[in-house]
């Protein structure tokens, strides 16, 4: 081992010293180098090494990479790079070589490695370690565009990009993302060539040594990378995406026309056909901005371009009655509504078409139940409450499961303040499953305690809570509406009611502790109760509550200090695996009193004025254990602040 390590170091004593004969290093800083090297090197020659062994060493090699980059600029010396950084950035190479053939499956040392070489333009070497990384990774299609893409973009080598992207495609023959890529890759080939020979004849010069060849130039292999990829994978979703990426390039004219042509042919009942070519409708030369008279002529010709689109999708619904379809219409109206504009008359027409298409899927039984809402949403803008309550009403009746139909229908119905609001309630209840009602009840639990007397709203908090399915939430509001009503007597009642009638929620338990502590003389003996019963259901869990307790003994006036310790005691026999460990760092804080706990949502926070002037001050090792045993990044830095001043 020691043989080993010894080699390796007389092997950088050359470098060393040309380092320190161009004063990029000092004596001092090269004897540091050397220690730091030879550690380095032990740690990787042990029994047992570890994965962050190797990225240590190899982050170390470049941060001294880093420093010797910033210090040549510093001084200005630019020569003896061979002897030194080259020599550096081979022993990288090598370390991360070790680390990978030791962890091939872990993607992100490979992607590491890939890094380093492209920053430090390592090009031959990135070559062979893209060859090994798609040997090992070839599941994975993006990592085979990237090595094309470097091909292309880095190397300027479009056959071995190309060459990258038919071997891909045998491994994922169904992938549209390499489709894509490889179909985008071959139209900027045939844009560079086309720049390329532009630049030559206005040069003068003689293209034919060029050698460009008039197939690819004129897009032959572009068609037949697309012609594949459409017989490949099926759907007018990818057949558009791939016209999208076509659009981006000038020369595509004729091949965007060929694409429209298939798509027509290919998927004449496919819903994004039509909303396509509607679409293009929009797209449509308009008028010369010579030949515009006013702004109320171009508005006029906007007009027409939409309502031409309305056509071409009432064409497309004639023959084709699906939900999808009318979604897409009628998603259309609304985003052409939505489009600011001066002209009233536009903004009429718009309105006019959006409400005349909503009303004719809602017709036709292909309305999707989000616009629904939408419809409602217009029609409350609108001020035809009551045009949206028959709206409502009619959507219920079709999808009368739908819990947010209903809970849109409650609150609409609510707002214009109807008679039947409570019959409506109990129509809901009744078809709208019990597992999903929660959201009805705490509506309403809320139109109740608005519009009907405490006896009727007690009466119903009563019925509400003996609900599994709502308990939990309506014990917390009940209790709180109790102690807004009907103040402290009645909510400790209340809560004694319902103390035993499980199942409860932390919330509940927190309630009743901030409704004690709110009291003019709040009294520790209940809240000791309300404490211990929380911990009886939740202590198992919830390190947090633990604190919150024993921090209350500590800080109340009837509180009785010597039960902390009973307390965390019993914590510890209580909690289990992480949530000991959270308790225990948590209980340290709260000893020095840096920790924060607030009553309503546990949380902790580092106060370093506290820190600095607390009298009971931890020991630096005690805060070193605590930063190793924190998982908040943020708390990390701060700890780290915290030891640095108390030592």
């Amino acid at each position: 081992m020691a043989e080993l390590v010894q080699r390796r170091l007389e092997d950088q004593i050359p470098e060393l010293q040309q380092l320190e004969r161009v004063g990029l290093l000092t004596e001092k800083e090269a004897r540091t180098v050397v220690k730091k090297v030879a550690a380095l090197e032990y740690r990787l020659l042990r029994r047992t090494v570890g994965k962050e062994d190797y990225i240590t060493y190899i982050q170390y090699e470049i941060n001294l990479l880093e420093l010797l980059t910033k210090r040549r600029r510093r001084i200005g010396y630019l020569f003896k790079k061979e002897e030194i950084e080259f020599v550096i950035v081979h022993r990288i190479h090598d370390l991360f070589s070790r680390a990978i053939n030791k962890w091939k499956e872990d993607l992100q040392l490979w992607l590491s490695h890939v890094a380093f070489c492209k920053k430090w333009n390592c090009k031959l070497q990135l070559s062979r370690i893209f060859s090994s990384l798609l040997a090992v990774h070839s599941n994975k299609p993006a990592l085979w565009i990237m090595a094309a893409k470097w091909e292309f973009e880095d190397k300027l080598s479009t056959e071995s990009a190309r060459q990258l992207f038919l071997r891909a495609l045998r491994f994922h023959p169904d992938s549209a993302k390499l489709y894509h890529e490889y179909f985008r890759m071959e139209l900027m080939n045939v844009e560079k060539q086309r720049k390329e020979r532009e630049d030559l004849v206005g040069e003068q010069m003689d293209i034919a040594e060029a050698s460009y060849s008039d197939e690819i130039l004129e897009g032959g292999l572009v068609r037949i990378v697309y012609k594949t990829a459409v017989q490949k994978i099926k759907g007018a979703k990818f057949h558009l995406s791939l016209l999208d990426i076509a659009k981006k390039f000038t020369f595509t004219e004729d091949l965007q026309k060929d694409m429209v042509a298939d798509l027509q042919t290919l998927y004449p009942e496919d819903p994004l056909t039509w909303d396509f070519l509607a679409r293009q409708e929009l797209l449509a030369k308009p008028l010369p901005s010579s030949e515009y008279t006013s702004k109320q002529t171009k508005a006029q010709d906007l007009a027409r371009q939409e309502e031409r689109c309305s056509r071409v999708y009432e064409t497309a619904l004639g023959s084709l009655q699906t939900e999808s379809l009318w979604q897409l219409y009628v998603s259309f109206c609304l985003e052409r509504y939505k489009r600011q504009t001066n002209s009233k008359e536009l903004k009429q027409q718009r309105k006019e078409r959006l409400l005349s298409a909503l009303q004719k899927a809602h017709d036709a039984g292909r309305l999707p139940q989000a616009q629904y809402h939408d419809w409602v949403s217009l029609l409350l803008q609108l001020g035809q409450a009551d045009v949206a309550a028959q709206v409502l009403a009619a959507a219920t009746d079709r999808f009368s499961g739908s819990v947010e139909m209903w809970k849109r229908r409650l609150e609409t119905l609510i707002t214009l303040k109807c008679e039947n609001v409570e019959s409506m309630f109990e129509k809901a209840l009744s078809l709208v499953k019990t597992q999903d009602c929660l959201p009805l009840w705490t509506l309403m639990a809320d139109w109740s305690e608005e519009e009907r007397n405490e006896e009727a709203t007690e009466s119903l908090y009563q019925k509400l809570v003996l609900n599994p399915a709502a308990t939990k939430t309506l014990k917390v509001k009940y209790l709180d509406w109790a102690y807004r009503t009907r103040g402290y007597k009645r909510a400790r009642k209340v809560f004694s009611n319902l103390q035993e009638n499980r199942p409860f929620s932390e919330d509940f338990f927190q309630k009743m502790i901030d409704i004690e502590k709110q009291q003019e003389k709040s009294r520790m003996v209940n809240l000791r109760e309300y404490y211990e019963r929380a911990l009886r259901e939740f202590g198992a869990t919830e390190p947090d509550l633990w604190l919150c307790y024993i921090k209350e003994e500590r800080s109340h006036p009837e509180g009785k200090p010597e039960n902390c310790g009973a307390i965390h005691w019993r914590a510890m026999k209580v909690l289990q695996g992480a949530d000991v460990e959270e308790f225990v760092n948590k209980h340290v804080l709260l000893q020095s009193g840096t920790l924060v706990i607030s009553a309503s949502s546990p949380a902790d926070q580092l106060d370093f004025n506290a820190l600095q002037s607390s009298t009971s001050v931890l020991a630096v090792s005690e805060w070193k254990h605590l930063l190793l045993s924190q998982s908040d990044a943020e708390s990390w830095c701060f700890v780290t602040v915290c030891v640095c001043k108390l030592s």
